[in-house]
């Protein structure tokens, strides 16, 4: 039950997620220094030598440039690439993460004060959202494989059908392990978006009830939840930009990769364009992740008001 609404609101603010992906793919650097094409310049003497000559760092464009961009040349279609693989990725990821902690939350909640320390909430949002990470990881990197493959050349588009052709042909391709690449970025930033949610959800909420500012209702849950979401938003956005790119790499047989890694990544990132490069596409994260965050809450609030009359 709690799984559906999650997966409607998600397929509904799908373009925002899109367009986030291809904001954080931005600046990055499409070829290998041993691609990059040597030039002689015009006025030199014959003394053989050649002149490394990188291209340019692209223009970095806004949410609206991305998504107007997106439209003009791809068109309305593009903006729901990859939508079976992020239904999927719903479906495990957040039915997982949300069931386990609530089966922690029972088990370690104090049953003669009812009280839920903090300690335990963070501990169990760190079990709960790194187990879900790695259930849905497959289908997290068939999910950001579609939503960047509009902004290849044709000729080096992969083209995938839908979730399931994308893990069934890089399986084949790439090897089964090629489905949990990047899961330990995937798995860590699920940790902290899990923890900041849930942690900060029950926190604020138990605060405000415990001064009295509002009663147990619809405005406490929109203020936690959408508080939960910012903050969310806020700790995670770094690893979601790295986990982005280093799924999104594409690696050939007898080439170097672009990154050796999470680590390799972070840096070459934070050189190449700035320490601010780690939040590209904050803006659409948190105007999903603030609504999406809502919904959830929400949502799991009424189910349980409804579980508890049964």
């Amino acid at each position: 039950m709690t799984k559906l609404p999650p997966q409607l609101q998600l397929s509904l603010e799908f373009p925002l997620d899109l367009i986030k992906v291809r904001m954080q793919l931005q600046g990055e650097p499409n070829v290998s220094p041993a691609t990059i094409q040597q030039f002689r310049p015009a006025l030199a003497f014959h003394s053989g030598a050649a002149v490394h000559v990188a291209p340019p760092p692209p223009l970095r464009a806004g949410l609206i440039s991305v998504g107007h961009k997106i439209l003009t040349n791809e068109g309305i279609a593009a903006l729901f690439s990859g939508v079976s693989a992020t239904v999927l990725r719903q479906t495990l990821y957040s039915t997982t993460r949300m069931g386990l902690y609530d089966i922690l939350k029972q088990k370690w909640t104090d049953e003669d004060t009812n009280n839920f320390p903090l300690s335990r909430k963070i501990t169990a949002g760190l079990l709960a959202g790194g187990i879900g990470a790695a259930v849905g990881n497959p289908a997290d990197v068939a999910m950001v494989r579609m939503q960047a493959d509009g902004r290849l050349p044709q000729s080096q588009r992969r083209n995938y059908k839908s979730a399931w052709d994308a893990i069934s042909r890089m399986s084949k391709q790439e090897g089964v392990t090629s489905l949990w690449r990047g899961s330990g970025l995937t798995v860590n930033r699920a940790m902290i978006v899990t923890t900041s949610q849930l942690a900060t959800y029950d926190q604020v909420k138990e605060a405000i009830l415990a001064k009295g500012a509002l009663n147990d209702g619809l405005g406490l849950h929109v203020t936690a939840s959408f508080t939960a979401g910012f903050v969310a938003a806020v700790a995670s956005n770094p690893i979601d930009v790295i986990k982005t790119r280093v799924m999104n790499m594409k690696v050939e047989a007898g080439k170097l990769p672009i990154y050796n890694g999470a680590i390799d990544c972070v840096l070459k990132t934070v050189k190449s364009e700035g320490l601010m490069a780690l939040y590209k596409g904050f803006i659409p994260t948190i105007s999903r992740q603030g609504p999406f965050t809502v919904v959830l809450f929400v949502t799991l609030e009424q189910v349980r008001k409804l579980l508890k009359d049964f």
